[in-house]
């Protein structure tokens, strides 16, 4: 074929190589992602059902929470089925062109959201610990309503221009994206169309999304902090730091690896250090974020005890009855 021919061709399907030829490895990666992803998914739902049915989960920081919850169980079913069916099939998938831009869409509106949802809960944290005696008039319904619905809806604004403008772009070889789930960069490596316009659009909107809830979770947790150690108590300050060291290893982990990621140039020499990292905030986070607010947290663990035990008295009562 001519490469006149090729550049006028339309490319309706994409080859996504995900981890390559891994060898003996791929079952076990496998294996160790589909852990991951069930323990996710029901770490994730067993939290939302817990906040939801305990009256005693019904405050602020649970609120916040249960949201976490449910924007990680979709942040995760997004990329790591489409992952775990490239590995079962040891080898590059086809994906379309609408599929991977849909993916896309769904992975940079939940992580966009996610920047939000994370500066929400540092704020929550921030009047709990340095205003306690206005915590209930400053966190209330209305306020924490409109934390949330501002997360999902600002997540959304820069995703839908980004997507728009990647609409635009022509793709007519070649198909193979070298990574395992559709993200900018490898999607624009791809294309056949001039991508500075929308590379710069995309660069700007990002800071404009990302940059502000980033340097309002910064700020909360240095007021935060300087107040912890202000605590005259050895166990006021052990208590005040326990309620909000989960949340600040979760932000660390997840805006600490996706800078990284974004920041690294987009050699081939560092693709493969890429793919590792994206795993931390697209696997690892969602993963963390039931197990470090339920192993560390009290409430969250009588919450699931009083959730068994009324099971378990409901399941003997049906016994007798029968």
């Amino acid at each position: 074929m001519a490469k006149g021919e090729e550049q006028n061709q339309t490319i309706t399907k994409f080859l996504l190589l995900g981890f390559g030829d891994l060898g003996d490895l791929q079952l076990l990666l496998f294996a160790l992602l589909l852990l991951i992803y069930i323990m996710t998914m029901v770490g994730n739902i067993l939290i939302i059902v817990l906040v939801v049915t305990d009256h005693h989960l019904h405050t602020p920081m649970y609120f916040f929470l249960s949201n976490l919850s449910c924007l990680e169980t979709c942040y995760s079913s997004n990329v790591l089925p489409i992952t775990l069916i490239n590995l079962l099939y040891e080898g590059p998938i086809t994906i379309s062109v609408t599929g991977c831009m849909v993916q896309y869409y769904f992975f940079g509106f939940l992580a966009a959201s996610e920047c939000y949802l994370l500066a929400a809960m540092s704020y929550d944290r921030y009047v709990a610990i340095c205003n306690p005696l206005l915590y209930r008039a400053v966190m209330n319904g209305k306020v924490c309503l409109q934390l949330v619905a501002g997360s999902w809806i600002s997540g959304s604004l820069a995703i839908n221009i980004t997507i728009y403008l990647m609409h635009q772009l022509k793709f007519c070889g070649p198909t193979e994206i070298n990574h395992f789930f559709c993200d900018f960069s490898p999607i624009l490596n791809l294309a056949c169309s001039d991508t500075h316009v929308i590379e710069i659009l995309t660069a700007l909107l990002a800071a404009a999304c990302s940059l502000p809830p980033f340097l309002l979770t910064l700020a909360s947790y240095v007021y935060i902090i300087s107040t912890i150690v202000r605590i005259p108590s050895t166990g006021g300050r052990q208590k005040a730091f326990s309620t909000c060291s989960s949340h600040l290893i979760v932000v660390s982990i997840f805006y600490g690896t996706i800078m990284i990621v974004y920041i690294l140039p987009k050699t081939d020499g560092l693709l493969e250090i890429n793919k590792v990292l994206s795993l931390f905030y697209t696997v690892l986070t969602p993963l963390l974020n039931p197990l470090i607010y339920s192993l560390r947290n009290r409430e969250v663990k009588q919450a699931f005890g009083k959730a068994v035990a009324k099971l378990y008295i409901a399941e003997r009562m049906h016994h007798c009855v029968i």
